[in-house]
């Protein structure tokens, strides 16, 4: 999500949910962690971004209060599975929009198509009322 070719808009979006990170708690599924390194092992794989700026984008991560959900994994081959077959999502991205609906929290993403089965699922995103 953070080296996608964005628009102005998305752009936008992202910088407020980071800047909302430093003064609200977030709640993300066990499988961020990987999502986040494979985005950036990725994105300096094709010139996009350098270690050290990722290092800097970690140390942010770093200073935000991001707590990790213990059940994501417990929920994986049932209601998650349930939900991306519905919606027809990757398993990880089900993961989000199954935590969201279980805590009755928004959904922050850039993802066109979990913003769609959020809106579906009665989830709203994240920075909207």
């Amino acid at each position: 999500m953070v080296f996608r070719r964005w628009s102005a808009r998305s752009a936008k979006y992202a910088e407020q949910v980071l800047d909302l990170l430093g003064s609200q708690d977030a709640l993300v599924p066990a499988t961020w962690g990987l999502e986040v390194s494979n985005v950036l092992a990725r994105a300096e794989a094709k010139g996009l971004t350098t270690e050290a700026r990722s290092t800097e984008f970690l140390e942010l991560l770093a200073s935000a209060n991001i707590d990790v959900d213990e059940q994501t994994f417990a929920r994986a081959l049932g209601d998650t599975l349930h939900l991306a077959r519905r919606h027809k999502l990757s398993s990880y991205d089900a993961s989000y929009l199954e935590l969201a609906m279980r805590k009755g929290i928004p959904l922050a993403t850039l993802d066109d198509e979990l913003q769609a089965a959020a809106s579906k699922a009665g989830v709203r995103r994240f920075g909207e009322t």
